[in-house]
């Protein structure tokens, strides 16, 4: 595939200017796409072949500003309040995209913004709204194509709000079909969900009934926090069923419970929500967890320690509250996200994902060039996923290079005998050493193809490159034989 580059090889000497930043090599950069109500995208629908190419457009800026700034994972919200993004038999596609609820807009938005991600060395990961099927206006709208119609019998209505029971038995096997047509149907690198708990105000949520009939004598809170148990662990064997590598996370509320540092901590997932999201790793059933941590300084900094200390060896990514950073919502600095961040890096989580896509990409208070200009200057690779599969590719040959009018193209071959999908990193270095362990030596990671093109200036220079390959659990190859080039205005 060819991928153009926007890289000005001369910015190598501005990495001095980084100071004393660890820049690390493996990390999450991720982003929530929001597609309810248009919020990130889409802001316009799709009623007219004009309409459809302004729309796609519209996502491809989105996703090249997105790497721009070097971040490597999308979760896109492909499951709104019970409809769809993409192509189903079993919900109807999202109003939001054609303006007519059931209708695509000429096009499968999931299947597009895949391709899109990739092309672009993203993971896209479909984001699923799980239990919240939507308002009394909401299921209207939808008319005879709401599951409250189609299935009355595993919906309960709470606070003027519709919701799958997760009490109820039916409940699971409805959701499982839709995670399989999604895991089956597109080439995903991951499924992510998001309300996997019981709502807002859940004591009074209707269903004791259901408790009665299902519960085994157990305690309500026990019961709950078991029904979405067995749902998260139905749902992780799965996926890895159809498709192994996909992984599987979700964002449970940011505080798990009350730690003795902050025993009044409110709002938190064991107990008001039954979120039992550590028995969920501890278990083994989820890749990675990305928890809302949409607070301040002792109500984020201990929680990140808890999360990570609970881990079970799988990915804490915090989430980031990008949104509180407008005046109307909280108003904070930047350095209090950029804080966070740093946190994050140092105390063990795998990265940050940012509440909202539109937040970081409007720049609030200058978010965004922070990450493009500092925090993110450097691409960084995706961390392993060893529990999964640790069997290591083997290397590609050594990477070509030709010069072309105004840029040089970097081709190479597949390792010979590899069967499974891989993807490439491109490592350089102006000097004749290259530091592997370095993120300021990566050119570009995530490669879905074996080319290159890189522009560069009309001057004399010395290029070291080497070529990696990875599988899609992200375990690295060891390296390619190095490849010199030396460009000049003149053949030599």
């Amino acid at each position: 595939m060819k991928r153009i580059f926007l890289l000005a090889l001369v910015g190598w000497l501005c990495c001095q200017l980084a100071g004393a930043i660890q820049y690390p090599k493996k990390e999450i950069r991720a982003v929530w796409l929001t597609t309810i109500y248009g919020l990130d995208w889409p802001r316009n629908k799709a009623m007219s072949e004009a309409s459809r190419i302004a729309q796609q457009k519209a996502a491809i800026e989105l996703l090249d500003r997105l790497q721009e700034a070097n971040f490597n994972t999308v979760f896109f919200q492909v499951r709104l309040r019970g409809d769809v993004a993409y192509r189903s038999d079993i919900e109807p596609a999202a109003a939001i995209f054609s303006g007519k609820c059931g209708k695509l807009p000429g096009y499968d938005p999931l299947e597009f913004m895949v391709k899109e991600c990739h092309r672009r060395g993203m993971e896209c990961h479909a984001w699923f709204v799980t239990f919240p099927v939507g308002s009394d206006r909401t299921v209207r709208a939808q008319g005879r194509l709401s599951v409250v119609k189609r299935h009355p019998e595993l919906c309960k209505r709470h606070k003027g709000e519709w919701f799958l029971d997760p009490g109820v038995p039916g409940t699971t096997d409805y959701l499982l079909g839709l995670v399989r047509e999604i895991v089956s149907g597109y080439d995903i690198d991951g499924i992510h969900f998001d309300y996997i708990r019981y709502p807002e105000a859940a004591k009074s949520f209707p269903d004791k009934s259901a408790h009665r009939k299902y519960g085994k004598k157990k305690s309500l809170a026990d019961w709950r926090r078991e029904n979405i148990n067995r749902l998260v662990g139905r749902i992780y064997d799965c996926v890895k069923q159809i498709k192994p590598w996909v992984q599987v996370s979700s964002s449970p509320l940011g505080k798990y419970s009350r730690i003795p540092r902050v025993p009044n901590a409110g709002w938190t997932a064991f107990e008001s929500v039954y979120q039992d999201a550590k028995q969920w790793m501890a278990a083994g059933k989820q890749d990675m967890l990305v928890p809302m941590m949409y607070y301040l300084h002792d109500n984020f900094f201990p929680f990140v320690d808890n999360w990570v200390e609970n881990a079970n060896g799988r990915l804490i990514v915090p989430g980031l509250g990008a949104y509180r950073l407008a005046k109307e919502e909280a108003d904070w600095t930047v350095n209090d996200l950029t804080d966070q961040i740093d946190y994050s890096r140092y105390f063990g989580a795998a990265g940050c994902s940012f509440f909202r896509c539109g937040n970081i990409l409007s720049n609030e208070k200058g978010i965004y060039d922070e990450l493009r200009d500092i925090y993110y200057r450097y691409p960084a690779q995706l961390p392993p996923l060893t529990w999964l599969n640790d069997s290591v590719p083997a290397a590609p040959a050594a990477l070509h290079v030709e010069r072309l009018p105004g840029e040089l193209k970097l081709s190479w071959k597949k390792p010979e005998g590899e069967t499974q999908d891989l993807t490439y990193t491109v490592y350089y270095s102006l000097r004749d050493t290259i530091n592997l362990d370095s993120a300021q030596h990566i050119l570009a990671t995530n490669i879905r193809g074996t080319e290159l093109y890189l522009p560069v200036a009309e001057r004399e220079q010395g290029y070291l490159f080497v070529v990696t390959a990875s599988t899609r659990y992200h375990i690295e190859s060891l390296p390619s034989r190095e490849t010199y080039y030396y460009l000049s205005e003149y053949p030599k």
